[in-house]
């Protein structure tokens, strides 16, 4: 899919006190960056925001950190923050490839992915975010007890992720492939694809990962 440039979004990213510039430089120090010991949940591939900017509004005593590697989706999710108070969230513009980069041995507690892209094609398998290349990246960043949350409508996906899962030496908490007939969906933040999937029919699709 082809995204659109939204023109000034690069220049609203640089100049924006909620998206944390260089990243790298804080391996290690992220509760150095929110002044407290709280912990910390990240979703990578984030998109326009919404899902993110709601568990922090709801969860004061979380600190949330968005990954998204296109400005031209970032700045919909910047214009959310914009409209938000609390000082428990910030994005960063950051291909999630090099993860291990920008975060220490157990420094996250939770990572979150939403609908992530599928790539369908089978010699694309590495760069889906629930492939077991990056379970091991995940592996490296999270905390003993974390845990990976994955939803999706692709069912094609969902069973890629579940063997993935147990390639990676993980274990399945859960899983389901209707959560929203499930008993686990008290407390279910949609995002902005699960609303438009969920409301033409599509089943949506959750698991959580631990190790």
């Amino acid at each position: 899919m082809r995204l659109r440039n939204v023109k000034g979004a690069r220049e609203a990213m640089a100049e924006s006190s909620f998206v944390i510039q260089n990243p790298e430089q804080y391996k290690g120090k992220w509760k150095e960056v929110f002044q407290n010991q709280n912990p910390i949940h990240i979703e990578v591939g984030m998109g326009k925001g919404k899902f993110i900017t709601t568990l922090a509004q709801q969860n004061p005593n979380v600190n949330y950190i968005g990954i998204e590697k296109y400005s031209s989706v970032l700045i919909r999710a910047l214009e959310k923050r914009e409209k938000i108070e609390g000082n428990n969230l910030y994005f960063l513009r950051f291909d999630a490839e090099n993860i291990t980069d920008i975060f220490g041995k157990e420094e996250v507690d939770r990572i979150y992915l939403n609908f992530s892209d599928p790539w369908p094609k089978d010699r694309h398998a590495k760069r889906r975010l629930t492939s077991k290349e990056y379970f091991a990246r995940y592996d490296q960043i999270l905390a003993k007890k974390g845990q990976v949350e994955f939803k999706t409508d692709n069912q094609e996906l969902f069973t890629f992720s579940l063997e993935s899962v147990k390639e990676a030496g993980w274990y399945l908490e859960m899983s389901t492939r209707d959560y929203h007939n499930s008993p686990y969906i008290e407390g279910n933040v949609m995002t902005e694809y699960e609303e438009k999937f969920s409301s033409i029919g599509n089943p949506i699709c959750k698991l959580i990962a631990k190790r």
